[in-house]
């Protein structure tokens, strides 16, 4: 039998004694994609913090790869929201991503040919590889979360944890992502991506619809209803099952071009 990549049993996160998303059941195996859909606020990155092992349970049970979060470290890529270490450090977009390949040689391990590859591969995928050396501080908002999307391509893990992971990308980079994930899943990784963007989730496994509450968890089909889409998001714009389109009015958007940070949250 697989072993699940992320079990979850009458999970409630949160934090202290605090939850703030109850009652997630959930069986995620190798190679598929979890979308944790809702608005800002509604418990979806205490959630991935939760399976990263940087959040304790707040009740219930969580077990990713049969064992406690965060134990098998380097085998999972966490992708937050923030990344301020670019403009605090005069770091290259290649030093940035060069970072993801940290995690498996340890802290004074060093770095040889395979990560190398790694690193230009991930660069790559992203369409990045002719910002290798420019600093992180000079790119725009979009090209710096592509950026950071390639540092946890480059980590090669067996679970990616992606917190709002197309903020910032324009329509072409948006795709772009979205053809890498396949990839990844292709190749047996788990991914687990927080989102608001409908559109995204509907190309996913599974759908956990949240907004301070498990809304509905299942196949995109399944969850991705109007009624649903109501409940966690408020209003609905569009409601035919080809093309469903939510208004978050808690969202703002950034773009993938002019200069900017790729983060608001």
């Amino acid at each position: 039998m697989t072993t699940p990549a992320v079990r979850c049993d009458d999970l409630a996160v949160g934090y202290g004694r605090h939850a703030v998303v109850t009652g997630v059941d959930l069986v995620l195996l190798p190679g598929q994609w979890l979308a944790v859909v809702g608005t800002n606020g509604s418990g979806k990155s205490t959630f991935l913090r939760t399976v990263a092992g940087l959040l304790p349970a707040v009740r219930g049970g969580v077990s990713v790869f049969g064992g406690d979060p965060g134990v098998r470290g380097a085998s999972i890529a966490y992708l937050a929201q923030s990344h301020s270490a670019g403009f605090l450090l005069p770091l290259r977009s290649r030093d940035v991503v060069r970072m993801g390949r940290w995690p498996l040689r340890g802290l004074v391990g060093r770095l040889g040919p395979d990560d190398d590859a790694a690193v230009d591969a991930a660069m790559d995928a992203l369409g990045i590889s002719d910002l290798a050396e420019q600093p992180l501080g000079a790119l725009s908002g979009g090209q710096c979360q592509r950026v950071h999307l390639a540092q946890a391509l480059a980590r090669a893990a067996d679970l990616l944890l992606l917190d709002e992971p197309t903020s910032g990308l324009d329509a072409a980079s948006r795709e772009r992502y979205l053809s890498v994930m396949d990839s990844e899943r292709a190749r047996g990784a788990c991914v687990v991506s927080a989102t608001h963007d409908v559109r995204e989730a509907a190309r996913a496994d599974l759908v956990l619809l949240v907004a301070e509450r498990v809304i509905a968890c299942g196949p995109p089909g399944d969850v991705l209803t109007p009624r649903a889409l109501a409940d966690a998001f408020g209003v609905v714009l569009s409601g035919d099952t080809g093309g469903l389109a939510v208004l978050d009015p808690h969202h703002e958007h950034d773009h993938d071009h002019g200069p900017g940070h790729s983060h608001t949250h």
